[in-house]
């Protein structure tokens, strides 16, 4: 391939000179707008000098592609499962706005590995939307791609077995922290099967350290949640997108341990699981249990705000923050007859990965631990110098006072673990959410919506 040739740039001197607000003031009309003429002009090479060379690099990818013939490929429907971690991404959904997506990489090697020709011809349908921040370890995907063999024979055991190797493939060209895991045949007789449409259950974990919250409270709150509700008050309500149904049915909700024990930092995680969910749902939930564990709301607040028919507005509450949230598997009656197919070695390699990524994650975790350990003995320290000096001053007044600002300090510094889990400001002096301000009903905002879309259309 040919060099592009290169634009150069016009040189300092022949530059517009930026202008001091003063001698704007002084310009007439014609000049401002012979000023405004020569920017547009400047800003237009520019564009044109990153134009060009994007469209270089987009020819040769073109020229690429004009070589490989699709008409003469086999094809077949797949199941597809991919593990990410969202915490750098903006949502899985592709975006006009950010090329930082899931799907935007997804598709990116799904067309330069030649799998598929374009998203359009594909069929593509996703498991779960997850949002900006979420990560996935059983997201799934329901695509057509290319194979090796004809229809006819590819369902017998030797053709899955020689098949393309899609998550290797896929795998040389994703980012490292998106890996293609597994995949599934979908049978010629069911075409139309569809990752979204026919999966039976989606299951969700999010991750909290226990800090000083009450467990067993939240364990109360979440056997609460079980069963079929509406979940207008414990979501964000999206009736913008024509969404005005909020009944839901949890099959499975529990807090689990995922290193166990009564030191703050030992892990837990809410699982949750039902055949479907509502846009920030386990958030909302999530941020409620939070507030059961610390003892600001009684496990009973749950019924309460489940219970929309004498509760007709929603109170104003932060939900929980994105990043611990993971849709951690997706159930399909497909596999009651149909197995996925792994590719040892390149589990192997995904296993690897995945130890380097903990590797460096967890050094970075116990040198923060060895930090707060340290400082936490010289606080302690401090709060011991504080109580002798106070004894020997006999001033009982001030050392109420002293004991309790080290009693505020040390519940701060000690068992903060958990304050940063709840989006937005928190309050100094808490309001319980029977109390606070409530947002507008699900019937005010219909009406609103409605009242809106007349104006647009007239």
């Amino acid at each position: 391939m040919e060099k592009s040739e290169k634009v150069k740039i016009p040189p300092k001197q022949k530059r517009n000179k930026d202008i001091s607000k003063e001698e704007l003031l002084n310009f007439s009309k014609e000049d401002l707008v012979e000023r405004i003429l020569q920017l547009e002009a400047h800003n237009a090479q520019l564009k044109n000098i990153i134009s060009r060379n994007l469209s270089d690099n987009e020819e040769s990818n073109i020229k690429n592609k004009k070589q490989f013939d699709f008409t003469k490929c086999h094809y077949r429907r797949i199941l597809l499962k991919v593990l990410y971690f969202g915490w750098d991404y903006h949502g899985l959904a592709v975006q006009e706005d950010t090329a930082q997506t899931i799907e935007h990489h997804l598709f990116r090697a799904f067309t330069k590995t030649c799998l598929i020709q374009s998203r359009e011809t594909s069929q593509y349908h996703r498991c779960g939307r997850t949002d900006k921040g979420v990560s996935a370890f059983g997201q799934v995907i329901s695509i057509t791609v290319r194979s090796k063999h004809p229809k006819s024979s590819q369902n017998l055991p030797e053709s899955l077995s020689s098949e393309m190797p899609y998550c290797k493939i896929l795998n040389r060209v994703l980012p490292k922290d998106i890996r293609a895991v597994a995949w599934m045949p979908i049978p010629e007789d069911t075409p139309e099967y569809s990752a979204r449409f026919d999966c039976k259950k989606r299951k969700y974990k999010y991750y909290f350290p226990k800090s000083n919250l009450n467990i067993d409270k939240m364990r109360e709150a979440c056997s609460l949640l079980i069963g079929s509700h509406d979940f207008r008050h414990l979501c964000k309500m999206d009736v913008g997108n024509g969404v005005t149904e909020f009944r839901r049915e949890i099959l499975t909700a529990d807090i689990i341990p995922i290193i166990e024990g009564d030191d703050p930092t030992s892990m837990y995680a809410l699982v949750i699981e039902g055949n479907a969910f509502l846009w920030h749902q386990i958030r909302c939930i999530m941020g409620v249990l939070l507030l059961i564990g610390e003892g600001r709301e009684e496990t009973n607040i749950v019924r309460k705000l489940l219970d929309v028919e004498t509760k007709l507005r929603k109170p104003q509450y932060n939900m929980a923050i994105d990043i611990p949230l993971n849709l951690f598997h997706c159930t399909y009656d497909l596999e009651k007859s149909t197995e996925w197919v792994y590719d040892k070695e390149e589990l192997k390699t995904v296993i690897a990965n995945l130890q380097q990524m903990w590797t460096s994650h967890n050094i970075k975790t116990t040198m923060i631990k060895d930090c707060i350990e340290n400082l936490d003995a010289i606080f302690h320290t401090l709060n011991i110098d504080k109580e002798i000096d106070s004894s020997i001053e006999n001033q009982k007044a001030e050392t109420e006072i002293a004991d309790k600002e080290s009693n505020m300090l040390e519940r701060e510094s000690i068992m903060a673990y958990t304050e940063g889990l709840i989006q937005g400001v928190r309050s100094r002096k808490y309001v319980p959410l029977a109390k606070r301000e409530v947002c507008l009903s699900l019937e005010e905002r219909i009406d609103h919506h409605m009242k809106k879309r007349k104006l647009i259309n007239k």
